[in-house]
Formats: structure tokens, C-alpha cells, sequence
């Protein structure tokens, strides 16, 4: 039998041993760990690493490839190790001279179809998407030097040059301060068409009009969505923000091409789209209000068939806020389209709410009272009751007024 001190010094021995081991497989498996999520984190199609940012805030995923890519209509036949880790292997990337391809608002494509689109009513500034067999299924690369966006709120004044490389739109609309080219950034000053003294100044005139309290829009909560129709670079919704409303700001692709591009890239929300013959992609009653200023809309066409799709999309007591000469100017023409206007609204059961300086914002009514109090035949009709008001994806719009439930 082995004396009692033997005995111990084999137990500590046994004991040490084991806590040796212990704090080895724990050690084993945390670098484990480690490993695994850094490689992971390589591997993953949606993840980044955060020192992989370049100091030019260059997009680290697009960066390696953008240089190497043709500018002709291959995609490119390698990637980086870099970009091929990080991009999502499932789909190509197409060649630089699609940077700016729209695939539904290809006008190039359009023309090349034949499509016989009346361009008196927008057509061409609609969604023709193409057929299988012209669809390049490959992800639209960005500009070259493409750095990564200046984050929400400072972008709302500021954006990178080169991720949107049209400047034209500061040199044409300097005069009402839409945007400003300072050195490697373009500035937005807040201005526009009918606020030349910026957007804020411009909220808070509106809020005013309609007497809200604290001369916030948001009317302690009653506005929280707006529609801008022909919204420019999107400055008016870009400060509605601020009043704790969201707006979805709405423009073409018309000769002010890129505005939507500008907007999106200073993070406000927005889309390429036109009132034109097809139901804009939202149901019924989806805005407390709706905005145009010197948005370029003929009203009055087609029996106000646009006018009637504003109220069809505004919830009942919505405003539309209208800045436009018609409001305003006292020439014979302006006073006509003035005239044409107030006594459709009228028709429509529409009131003015407010009206000072350049600008007059109309109501929408709360109930069905006034469309039933209206003259037999009058127009524009009442949508018919089997119109789903609500259905918008690639709906024709309908010269018609939608009205409330029999609840209302």
C-alpha cells in the first residue's frame, strides 16, 4: 500500500492533467469557432468584412471587377477572388455599358420591338418589360468608382459624384437650387421648382394653410403618408421626414433622367413611374395626401381621368396640394385651365381647403353624401360597383369616382 503523500501527489497529478485537458479542448474549440466565422462571414453572398472598406469609401464587392469589366455586351468572364467570394454565384454580372439599364423602361428596347405606344398619354414612360427571350438575367453593375453611400441623415443633403455621373441637372436647375456640384460630392440644397427657398420653409407654409397646430404637417399624427407626384430629386419628401411622414416621391424618366436615381441615392423613398393610362401600383385610399408642384400634368385631359387616380388613391378628408401657375397666374390661359379645373374638383366633390400665393391645397370629402346630391348625369360617373378600387398591378385607369363603402 502506497504511504497517504504518494497517494495524494498521484491524485493532484490525475486532477491537473484532466484540467490541462479540459482548458486545451475549450482553447480547441473557440479558435474552432473563430475560424469558422471568419470564413463564414468570406463565403456568405450578403456579408462583408469591415476591414475591407477601402479609405475612398469604394464598394469592396464591385470594386476589384469594375475595372476589369468590358463595355461590351459579355458579361464579364471572371470575377476577383474577392468579388466571386462575395457576389451571389447564381448570377452573372453584366457588362458596364448596362450600368444604367432599366429592364421594363428600356426605350431602346421599345423602339427595337415596334411597340406602337401613344405618347400623348405617357405610354412610353410606362413598364413594357421584355419578352423571355431579351431579358439578360445578370445583375446591373454599378458606375465605375462606385463608393459606398453616404448613410441617412447626412445623405439627405449630400451625395458621392461618382455613383450618379450626371451633373447636367445642377447646371439646369441651378436657379432653383435642386442640386449643387461641389468638388467629388453633389449638394442638395432643398430647393425646387416652387420653393426656391427650400423645402422646410415650404412644409411648414403648407401646415400653416391648413391652420395645423405647431405648424407641423403631420397634423399630430393625421398625415403620416404623402404621394409627390413629379417629384424632381425628391427634396420635398426628403424633409417631410422630419415632420415624421413618409412619402413615396414619383417622377419619370423623362428628360430630367436620373432624378429618381439622385433621390434614391440620397436614400428617400421613390420610383420610376408617370400617371399615364394604367393605375399607379398602390389600392385605394393609400395617402392622406397627395402633392404636384409644377409637376407638368395636364388635369384636365380625357375627362380628368388623372385627377380621378389621385382620388382614388387618397383617403377620405385627403389633400392634394397643388403649386402651379394655374393657381396663381393671371393671363388668359392660365385663368382658363383655372376655371376648367375648379369646376371639375367641384364635380368631384372637392372643396379648397386653403388657398394663398402660389399655391391651393383641395380636400377630399369624408362620405358618399355629396356624390349622391349630385344632378343625374353629371360627370365624371361613379365607378361601377363591381370596380375593385384596390386592384392596381397593370390596371387600366377608369375616367369614374370611386366611392365609399355603404358604411360610409
Amino acid at each position: 500500500m502506497k504511504p497517504p503523500q504518494q497517494q495524494r501527489g498521484n491524485v493532484e497529478g490525475v486532477l491537473l492533467s484532466r484540467k490541462l485537458f479540459s482548458s486545451l479542448l475549450i482553447a480547441l474549440i473557440v479558435s474552432l469557432g473563430l475560424v469558422c466565422l471568419y470564413y463564414g462571414t468570406s463565403f456568405a453572398p450578403g456579408l462583408r468584412h469591415r476591414d475591407h472598406h477601402p479609405a475612398d469609401g469604394s464598394d469592396p464587392v464591385f470594386r476589384s471587377f469594375v475595372a476589369a469589366a468590358s463595355d461590351e455586351d459579355e458579361y464579364p468572364s471572371s470575377l476577383s477572388r474577392d468579388a466571386a467570394d462575395l457576389v451571389v454565384k447564381s448570377f452573372p454580372v453584366c457588362g458596364m455599358r448596362f450600368s444604367e439599364l432599366i429592364p421594363c423602361l428600356d426605350r431602346n428596347l421599345m423602339n427595337q420591338l415596334k411597340l406602337k405606344l401613344n405618347l400623348s398619354l405617357m405610354e412610353h414612360y410606362e413598364r413594357h418589360c421584355p419578352p423571355p427571350s431579351r431579358r439578360y438575367n445578370c445583375l446591373i453593375p454599378p458606375p465605375v468608382g462606385y463608393k459606398a453611400v453616404i448613410r441617412w441623415p447626412a445623405s439627405r443633403d449630400e451625395v458621392w459624384k461618382v455613383n450618379v455621373p450626371h451633373t447636367h441637372l445642377a447646371g439646369e436647375k441651378s436657379d432653383q437650387r435642386w442640386m449643387v456640384v461641389n468638388g467629388d460630392k453633389i449638394n442638395f440644397p432643398g430647393g425646387g421648382t416652387h420653393f426656391h427657398f427650400g423645402a422646410a420653409r415650404y412644409i411648414v407654409h403648407i401646415a400653416q394653410m391648413l391652420k395645423f397646430p405647431n405648424d407641423n404637417l403631420s397634423n399630430g399624427g393625421n398625415i403620416r403618408t404623402v404621394l409627390d407626384v413629379g417629384c424632381g430629386v425628391a427634396s420635398f419628401g426628403a424633409y417631410l421626414l422630419s415632420h415624421n411622414i413618409i412619402a413615396m416621391s414619383l417622377a419619370p424618366n423623362d428628360v430630367h433622367e436620373n432624378q429618381i436615381q439622385f433621390a434614391l441615392e440620397r436614400g428617400i423613398p421613390s420610383m420610376l413611374g408617370v400617371l399615364g393610362t394604367k393605375r399607379l401600383p398602390y389600392p385605394s385610399r393609400s395617402f392622406e395626401l397627395a402633392h404636384c408642384s409644377r409637376c407638368r400634368i395636364d388635369w384636365l385631359q380625357r375627362d380628368g381621368i388623372l385627377l380621378l387616380e389621385l382620388d382614388r388613391v387618397l383617403r377620405p378628408g385627403g389633400y392634394f396640394v397643388y403649386s402651379s401657375p394655374e393657381a396663381y397666374a393671371t393671363d388668359e390661359k392660365n385663368r382658363r385651365i383655372w376655371r376648367a379645373m375648379s369646376d371639375l374638383v367641384q364635380r368631384m366633390c372637392w372643396r379648397i381647403a386653403s388657398k394663398k400665393n402660389q399655391t391651393v391645397i383641395w380636400v377630399k370629402p369624408l362620405s358618399n353624401g355629396c356624390y349622391s346630391r349630385r344632378d343625374p348625369g353629371t360627370t365624371p360617373p361613379l365607378c361601377s360597383s363591381d370596380d375593385d378600387p384596390d386592384a392596381a398591378w397593370n390596371v387600366p385607369m377608369e375616367a369614374c369616382i370611386t366611392p365609399y363603402s355603404k358604411s360610409k
